[in-house]
């Protein structure tokens, strides 16, 4: 029968001294997992949090968190995951402080997403970010097109930041609401001013079937010029 506050194993569970130098190696090997694999899964995984402080929240978690419901986890390896983690935490914010090329990496960095009303396809594609879910985030902002908007841009904390244009200077733009949307097709049906459905491209056009000057594809919509209400 196991006594309480047995203090070998309680603060070590048994294990001896030299063990807290695999704990050491552990939280050092987690912490850089964690920071690289939520690095992976992107700015929108993580929105209002940056990288480094989902990794910090998710490591300082597990830390306190096992301790405290199994016996077999003792206080002292976990009071050294929290060391480390502190230091960890400390040498990232320096290091931040003195290499931009470091920081982009971990915090990442502000992309432009919509340049002048039209898709910034490059950064699109480096983002993974759906376009359906990016015309989600516009229309809750009460954009209909994008020819309101003259800039938006992807924060390092996932938001998306929107620039409009005055409402004398909105032009015709790639419609988002659904229901004009998905009148999309790859043949023109007439005469008029349409938007290629990928990149947001908005030129005249005429009746029949066009490829599109900026990214080569065939799927047009008609382009709408309404003004942003809000």
């Amino acid at each position: 029968m196991k006594e309480i506050f047995e203090w070998n194993r309680l603060l070590f569970n048994g294990l001896p001294e030299s063990f807290l130098l695999e704990v050491i190696f552990r939280s050092t090997i987690m912490f850089i997992v964690l920071l690289v694999t939520l690095k992976i899964a992107g700015k929108r995984g993580v929105k209002q949090l940056s990288v480094f402080e989902t990794v910090i929240i998710i490591a300082l978690g597990s830390a306190a968190g096992d301790p405290m419901f199994y016996e077999d986890v003792g206080i002292v390896p976990a009071i050294t995951v929290f060391t480390v983690i502190i230091v960890l935490y400390r040498l990232v914010t320096w290091l931040t402080g003195k290499s931009k090329k470091f920081e982009e990496f971990v915090e990442g960095k502000t992309e432009c997403l919509i340049s002048e009303g039209e898709f910034s396809i490059t950064t699109f594609k480096k983002e993974s970010l759906a376009q359906d879910e990016f015309f989600s985030e516009l229309r809750l902002k009460s954009i209909e097109h994008l020819g309101q908007v003259r800039n938006a841009f992807l924060e390092t904390s996932g938001d998306i930041s929107v620039f409009y244009y005055e409402d004398e200077n909105v032009k015709p733009g790639l419609p988002i609401l659904p229901f004009l949307f998905n009148k999309k097709s790859t043949i023109i049906p007439e005469d008029g001013i349409f938007s290629c459905t990928f990149c947001g491209n908005t030129e005249p056009q005429n009746t029949g079937i066009a490829t599109c000057k900026v990214c080569s594809k065939t799927e047009w919509v008609k382009a709408i010029k309404t003004i942003r209400k809000t």
